[in-house]
């Protein structure tokens, strides 16, 4: 059985999409720790959720 041209380009892109979003977070990852030097705390790439007295503060997305 072989596979459409499509199928190969989707998986392709699926590819990039993955190893664009990795490249991104370690940026944020280099950043963080840039921005924090010397420092004793690890950094964390992730933000905590966020709790109901953070109501009032608008977010993007």
């Amino acid at each position: 059985m072989t596979r459409s041209k499509s199928h190969d380009s989707s998986k392709s892109h699926d590819k990039a999409a993955a190893a664009a979003e990795k490249q991104q977070l370690e940026q944020a990852l280099e950043e963080g720790l840039e921005e924090t030097f010397p420092g004793s705390d690890p950094v964390s790439v992730t933000q905590p959720a966020h709790s109901k007295a953070d109501g009032h503060i608008k977010r993007s997305r």
